[in-house]
């Protein structure tokens, strides 16, 4: 498959089709890669219980704001001498709340041996010397992302993340669609960053940074070397 539509690669496909074939990924990359489903599928049915409680609550009265920070608020309401909906809302709210419980704890566990599993693991350690990169963060790359030394620049690895307009050209005419997949790799800004939020809008500077992230990962695996603060070094 040829991703991103343009008019070279229509033609390299009708006159020199070439395949490209996925590396093979190994049994405990599959294990991993695996952990990390386990935990989305937690956390999205946290999240559904959370949003089911708010729903039925709301029709008592009972209102709090969308998130996992509002559920310590619907427990005090729910538990108030003034809170008068019929008992059994209130039981079945208390089963809610037991099983939202139940699923953060199942959602902590996951969380941390994903982080313990990178202290002993010289890649994601060499990862986390990047800013912005935690042990979370270093253990989804190696999970998900194929060996790095396949790209042969850094920003090839940039664009299967997917940190680049989608391509639909076609006859000599280059349209560049939205951002294939916004995923900024962590939650850091430096000083740069904060100059780069006052010129940008908050989401084009998040890709940006992504974007940048995602070659400095690439140089360190490839040339297996940690980061070096480029300010430091001078």
């Amino acid at each position: 498959m040829k991703r991103q539509k343009n008019d070279a690669k229509d033609a390299e496909a009708a006159v020199r089709p070439k395949i490209r074939f996925a590396p093979v990924k190994s049994a405990k990359q599959q294990s991993r890669s695996m952990v990390f489903k386990t935990r989305d599928l937690f956390v999205r049915q946290r999240n559904s219980i959370i949003n089911a409680l708010r729903g039925h609550l709301m029709e008592y009265g009972i209102i709090a704001d969308p998130g996992q920070n509002s559920v310590k608020k619907l427990a005090e309401q729910i538990e108030s001498p003034d809170c008068n909906p019929p008992s059994i809302v209130i039981d079945l709210s208390r089963v809610h709340l037991d099983q939202l419980s139940t699923f953060t704890d199942k959602t902590v566990v996951r969380e941390q041996r994903l982080k313990d599993e990178t202290k002993t693991d010289p890649e994601t350690n060499r990862l986390q010397t990047a800013p912005s990169i935690g042990p979370v963060s270093a253990m989804t790359i190696k999970a998900f992302a194929p060996p790095l030394k396949g790209f042969k620049r850094g920003r090839d690895f940039a664009a299967w993340l997917g940190l680049v307009p989608v391509q639909k050209s076609t006859g000599g005419r280059h349209i560049l669609g939205r951002t294939a997949r916004y995923q900024a790799i962590a939650e850091y800004w430096g000083h740069d960053e904060d100059q780069m939020l006052e010129r940008r809008p908050r989401l084009l500077a998040a890709i940006t940074l992504a974007d940048k992230t995602a070659r400095t990962i690439w140089a360190m695996m490839t040339k297996q070397q940690d980061h070096r603060d480029p300010v430091a070094a001078a």
